[in-house]
């Protein structure tokens, strides 16, 4: 199986990006699988995809455990046996979202785990770049094939439906990462990837859509960073946002809140239309079915389909 660094490079150049989807549980885990699945089937050829688990998603899943389940689907390429003959997954990476200390970091390293990156939106420039390069440096000497992302620059830090824009965020000029700062930090940290601020933030707004993404600034830090670019925060981004941010260098593309919204509506409906159901793999299908819906869609989306 390529690496997810491979996969990566490959997406920069063909001008599609890979999707980064979080989940909180299995019934998330499958949806997002079975989407890669069901696509890379009706393209004809594999659509790889990133399950990404931040903090508080791995102390409610497990570190070790969602490092199990992903390898566990990973293996049924080669299966015999009751799978041998049914449609086989697509490559399916794991990511360590926002993880706030070097400690947190190093554990998901030790772990196994494909990619991690290590946020320090929230601190000094300076603590910013000592703390991602003490986190770059343990992750190439562990396993070099593993990927160290860092940020810079604040776009919130909650996947969820907002009343407003949270306290920190901002979109004007001003409140965006800088080209010289990220070219600064970037030289000085060796970070593999890079997630910068640039209009986006995390979760969706209630009352009104999500401001547009600031594409020239996308293409300007993506020339001057050299690396691939992560946007954070993808949901609710418009298409052809999306679109035109990966045609400026984003490589890959992460979705939460829109998947939480799906997974609650759903289960909602299911517990609303049957009241006197107890099974939950009866009550929690249309969940999976929905939250599947969404990664398909913008699994299209991320690849131009």
């Amino acid at each position: 199986m390529k690496t997810l660094r491979e996969c990566v490079q490959e997406a920069l150049v063909k001008k599609v990006a890979v999707g980064h989807f979080n989940i909180s549980n299995l019934e998330g885990f499958w949806a997002v699988a079975r989407a890669a699945q069901a696509l890379s089937v009706k393209t004809g050829h594999d659509i790889p995809v990133i399950i990404g688990v931040s903090e508080g998603e791995r102390d409610f899943v497990g570190v070790a455990q969602a490092r199990a389940l992903v390898d566990s689907v990973n293996v049924m390429k080669n299966a015999s046996g009751p799978t041998a003959g049914a449609p086989a997954y697509p490559p399916i990476y794991l990511n360590a979202d926002h993880t706030y200390s070097y400690e947190r970091v190093k554990e998901v390293i030790d772990a196994g785990y494909d990619s991690v990156i290590f946020d320090g939106a929230q601190m000094s420039f300076d603590d910013n770049i000592t703390t991602t390069k003490k986190c770059v440096e343990y992750a190439h000497a562990k396993n070099p094939s593993v990927i160290l992302e860092a940020e810079l620059g604040f776009i919130g830090k909650s996947s969820e439906v907002h009343d407003a824009i949270p306290a920190g965020v901002s979109f004007g000029d001003e409140a965006l990462t800088k080209v010289d700062e990220a070219k600064t930090f970037i030289t000085a940290t060796g970070a593999d990837m890079f997630a910068p601020a640039i209009g986006n933030m995390h979760g969706l707004l209630k009352n009104m859509p999500k401001p547009a993404l600031n594409i020239p600034r996308i293409a300007e830090i993506s020339q001057a960073v050299g690396i691939p670019l992560v946007l954070h925060g993808g949901s609710g981004d418009s298409e052809s946002d999306l679109v035109a941010a990966i045609d400026a260098g984003i490589a890959i593309v992460h979705i939460n809140t829109e998947l939480r919204v799906a997974y609650r509506n759903a289960l909602r409906l299911s517990l609303q239309d049957n009241p006197d159901e107890v099974a939950p793999y009866r009550y929690l299908k249309p969940a999976v079915q929905a939250m599947q819906a969404v990664v398909e869609e913008k699994l299209a989306i991320f690849n131009k389909l």
